[in-house]
């Protein structure tokens, strides 16, 4: 089980080598250090790290506090990796979740998390009818002012959310952008993401290039994924799209492959709805051919 290990310092004062010597001894054979506030969840080098993980891998910390500053980053965190079949542990904390120990222990601080959120939604709501009584206007004095330094508060919170959430969601878009772009046309690649997405989760195209745009501006993806796309001749474009489907996969099956381009109601070369593995493999050795798979 391969151990990846992380180490984060919030100055540049300080060193993360006594933490990168913890992991080393842990067994961790790659370890990526990173120089930035704990309390900032978008962090390009952690962003990478999530991104890359693979299932069967585990991601370790020397101690929770350098990982997440927040219970509900924490387990945002592990509720990510988990989606991808991997794990996490931290040395100096109860919580590995490879282990039923450590599940348990994360199944309570779940528990403690819903609670904390139902315990401040309360006093939120006593707080608000106690200011209606004394007659008092609730919300931000600044915002209501239209004060620029209230507003530019505001403007960043709901950015560092946006960023949130698009981390939840990387992994379902963030590999096929940075493998098909520019190389392939933005209404393929969505068509290629959506695919074996259940339908609740699927994108827009809109909504995938604000959410490319603001990787770009962030560092987590480079500038070139925003290129043109090249013009591809027509009896290239379903080799290039079976390509990227085998190349996010390698071990997919080509029945597998027939059900994705069904699901993305993508024609065969005869125009029909309804693919037969020999046609994918045909397509995969014209693929193959034209230098389309790695």
């Amino acid at each position: 089980m391969p151990l990846i290990g992380y180490a984060r310092v919030s100055t540049e004062d300080q060193t993360p080598l006594p933490q990168s010597q913890a992991l080393k001894s842990a067994g961790c054979a790659e370890i990526h250090e990173e120089q930035a506030s704990g309390g900032n969840r978008a962090r390009p080098v952690l962003a990478r790290v999530l991104e890359r993980i693979s299932k069967g891998d585990t991601l370790v910390v020397v101690r929770i506090d350098r990982l997440a500053r927040s219970l509900s980053h924490l387990l945002e965190v592990i509720e990510r990796l988990e989606a991808q079949g991997a794990f996490f542990r931290s040395l100096t904390d109860p919580i590995d979740t490879s282990s039923p120990q450590g599940k348990f222990t994360l199944q309570v601080l779940g528990a403690a998390a819903e609670f904390e959120r139902a315990l401040i939604r309360e006093r939120t709501k006593a707080g608000l009818a106690s200011a209606r009584s004394k007659g008092r206007i609730g919300g931000n004095p600044g915002l209501r002012a239209r004060d620029p330094a209230a507003l530019r508060k505001v403007r960043l919170a709901r950015q560092d959310g946006y960023m949130e959430r698009l981390n939840g969601a990387a992994q379902d878009w963030v590999p096929h952008v940075r493998r098909l772009r520019p190389d392939m046309a933005w209404e393929d690649v969505l068509r290629i993401i959506n695919g074996p997405l259940p339908r609740e989760r699927q994108w827009t195209q809109t909504r995938l290039l604000r959410a490319v745009n603001a990787y770009v501006r962030h560092g987590f993806l480079p500038e070139t994924v925003l290129g043109r796309a090249g013009r591809r001749e027509t009896d290239d474009r379903l080799p290039a799209i079976v390509a990227a489907i085998k190349g996010a996969d390698p071990g997919i099956t080509l029945q597998a492959i027939c059900a994705r381009l069904e699901a993305m109601r993508e024609r065969t070369p005869r125009g029909r709805t309804s693919w037969q593995p020999s046609s994918v493999k045909m397509l995969l050795e014209r693929a193959e051919r034209l230098g389309l798979l790695s």
